[in-house]
């Protein structure tokens, strides 16, 4: 009789117990709400019916459909040949300019904070239409502009010679005078939006950063990838976005996961088998080619994103980078914004509805404080009661938690109770 009390306390396919690896026990809240997988696949099925039949009605708003192109600035993808015309007429005017003895300046679309603009009916940030000069002659703008004429130069050598560079490769072209990357970086942006094209359209791309795993099958520069043979790793998001077409998926949603711990977690247990999904992180901050694939994906396949990241102030700022755009490159938020991505979690209020221990749940610092706050005032966050609600309860309780917070229940807590009771309860906003 006592062996089958130990064997059945052994059980670990209890509602109630979970072993650890470590010979600990302790009770696994909530996953006697679960129900069956099939119940929930049905909930999944129907929200993903609906998304399909919305988007096939809903018209896709343009600046133009607001009267908003005239002040607004919006950036297109551009040819090679087109690039490399825009530059060249651009340098003609710069020679006549200095032939007729007034020296040379580039007009630049300003990008700073105060030049932008959130345009609720689009929900998304775009960048208005103020230009600043930035003459040769002045002492204080003589390296930018001509940081900003080198940068030209590379960009027509690309075009001309058809081939890609990393950001990397273009700084060390003239370390020297670009000193530091980020200023290369920021003035390639600016050369984008002078040009009014992407700056993929520069040829200019990012080392590889996101991965997708999953229900996904696409080509990459011809080569036929299924996501749901790429290992616990995923595959890398190619940073030529050219390069993926055909896409294909019988998921039902695209999970979008903040960091890279959560993602191999879900991935190693193969939760898009479980749940037919595509999951998709750009490891913390997104970066664009992450970015304009989640954008392709939600475009082609009609999927609808959920959203997973840390419950503080700067998981919501990732999540909105991805919804609504950044300021830094709010020239482009026409094709690196995903609009509708729901907020499934980690939010405030999961901490006390899923008896997050004390322990695991981090006080904030002024700055974080002073984050939130900040957010409080953004007109995307104001435009959605529930994130005013979520970000408020954060503020007061002074309270964070990551992602990994969950693991104190168990290292698969996340994949086997906490994301299928979300799903099941259509517990996103």
């Amino acid at each position: 009789m006592a062996d089958k009390k130990k064997r059945r306390r052994a059980d670990p396919s209890s509602d109630d117990e979970e072993d650890y690896g470590g010979g600990g026990r302790k009770p696994l809240p909530f996953k006697k709400r679960l129900k069956a997988d099939s119940v929930i696949l049905s909930e999944l099925k129907d929200l993903t019916d609906s998304f399909r039949s919305s988007s096939t009605s809903e018209k896709t708003l343009t600046l133009s459909d607001l009267d908003l192109s005239s002040t607004c600035r919006e950036v297109c993808d551009l040819d090679l040949s087109s690039v490399q015309d825009t530059i060249e007429r651009l340098i003609l005017r710069v020679a006549q300019s200095i032939l007729s003895g007034n020296g040379f300046a580039f007009d630049v679309p300003a990008r700073g904070n105060a030049n932008q603009l959130y345009v609720p009916e689009l929900d998304r940030i775009v960048l208005k239409d103020k230009t600043s000069l930035r003459p040769y002659s002045n002492a204080s703008t003589v390296r930018k502009t001509t940081i900003t004429a080198r940068i030209l130069q590379l960009v027509h050598q690309l075009c001309i010679k058809s081939i890609h560079v990393t950001k990397r490769d273009l700084f060390y072209t003239d370390v020297k005078l670009f000193q530091d990357q980020t200023q290369s970086d920021a003035v390639l942006d600016d050369v984008a939006c002078m040009l009014g094209c992407t700056r993929s359209s520069l040829n200019v791309i990012a080392a590889e950063k996101g991965v997708v795993v999953g229900r996904l099958i696409f080509s990459d520069n011809g080569d036929m990838i299924d996501c749901t043979k790429m290992g616990m790793g995923g595959k890398a998001i190619p940073p030529n976005i050219d390069r993926v077409g055909d896409m294909q998926s019988d998921a039902l949603f695209i999970l979008l996961v903040e960091k890279d711990a959560a993602y191999i977690r879900l991935a190693e247990d193969r939760f898009y088998n479980r749940f037919p999904c595509i999951i998709v992180t750009a490891k913390g901050q997104p970066d664009v080619a992450t970015r304009l694939f989640l954008r392709k994906m939600k475009m082609e396949l009609k999927l609808p994103v959920l959203a997973l990241v840390d419950s503080d102030p700067y998981g919501l700022k990732i999540l909105s980078v991805y919804g609504c755009g950044s300021k830094n490159m709010s020239y482009d938020s026409a094709n690196l914004t995903t609009p509708d991505i729901k907020w499934l979690g980690i939010r405030p209020s999961d901490l006390d509805k899923y008896k997050i221990p004390e322990q695991c749940r981090l006080p904030m610092t002024e700055q974080d404080i002073k984050t939130g706050k900040d957010l409080l005032e953004e007109d995307f966050v104001k435009k959605n009661p529930g994130w005013v609600e979520e970000l408020t309860l954060m503020v007061k309780t002074k309270q964070k938690a990551e992602i990994q917070a969950l693991s104190s229940f168990g290292f698969q807590y996340l994949s086997e109770v906490y994301l299928p009771l979300k799903l099941q309860q259509k517990d996103w906003l």
